[in-house]
């Protein structure tokens, strides 16, 4: 008896082991195995590579530390790019989002056609970068475009001065309608009963906004926040189609300084090493939000 006993107990926890442990990581290793091929080892190589000298074709030199401090304490350039990405952070964390806040909060309202206008907002974001920064070289040209209408005679992407709004502004035409519509979905989930209560306490509609939506989509919000916030150090193709980082310099960004060191000044090291520093801000963003999380706030 109590063999049969202890056979049982060992077959079923050989059967748990295969079940739980076994068979879940077998199904796993495929998708690991793509993972580590096409994210961990090139991750990796950039690593690597970051600490050394190299152009991009044959042999590393190692150098340490060299690049980092060049970056930072030489190359102003590399500076004037990392302000730009933040000029560019604190448009994008500002304008759409009061864009968007806006558009949901009159469509939550919306019954008849909802679905019309939501798609018509929304219709930018799926167009090719391609299509919709041709669309806006036509809009800005200053014999026939947009300035006209105000009587500006000078091309806005071709001003110093105004290049870095105007392709931001573009890309905000693109970009708030996704933001909307995100947005929208996470009002609808709001609980009726406390729209009610606010109207019977005599709030004024800016007050229901204050009070009970934005505190009901908070989560979406400080999420939608902390991904823009990364992406805007990644900001690479609006850019590098309308101005190509001019007019002299006016818009170049990091993602444009690390594509003329890799494949035009052919210093893959050096761009490498601006890459791992893109990182680090992104991992420095997320830090901050998962603090805050760990602080109670709704994230």
């Amino acid at each position: 008896m109590l063999g049969k006993l202890r056979i049982n107990r060992e077959y079923w926890t050989r059967y748990r082991v295969m079940r739980y442990w076994v068979v879940p990581w077998l199904f796993m290793l495929p998708i690991l195995g793509l993972h580590a091929f096409v994210v961990v080892f090139p991750a990796s190589q950039g690593v690597y590579y970051s600490f050394t000298d190299w152009s991009g074709i044959g042999e590393a030199e190692f150098i340490g530390l060299r690049n980092f401090e060049e970056m930072f304490f030489e190359d102003q350039s590399h500076l004037d790019a990392l302000s730009r990405n933040i000029q560019w952070m604190l448009f994008f964390i500002t304008v759409p989002f009061i864009f968007a806040l806006f558009g949901s909060s009159l469509l939550a309202k919306v019954r008849r056609g909802a679905m019309i206008y939501r798609t018509a907002l929304f219709m930018p974001f799926i167009l090719p970068s391609v299509v919709t920064a041709t669309i806006w070289r036509y809009l800005y040209n200053p014999r026939f475009g947009l300035p006209t209408l105000v009587g500006y005679d000078k091309a806005l992407l071709g001003q110093s001065d105004t290049a870095l709004w105007a392709i931001a502004f573009a890309d905000n035409w693109h970009f708030w309608g996704f933001l909307m519509v995100l947005f929208l979905t996470a009002m609808q989930g709001i609980d009726p009963v406390l729209y009610d209560a606010a109207k019977v306490d005599g709030a004024s509609r800016w007050e229901e906004f204050w009070h009970v939506t934005l505190p009901g989509i908070r989560p979406v919000v400080l999420f939608m926040m902390m991904m823009v916030m990364i992406w805007a150090f990644l900001v690479f193709d609006y850019i590098f189609i309308l101005t190509g980082g001019g007019p002299a310099g006016a818009t170049e960004v990091l993602g444009i300084d690390i594509y003329k060191n890799a494949f035009q000044r052919f210093e893959a090291g050096y761009a490498a090493a601006q890459g791992i520093t893109i990182c680090l801000f992104a991992g420095l963003i997320v830090s901050v939000f998962a603090m805050l999380r760990k602080r109670g706030w709704e994230i």
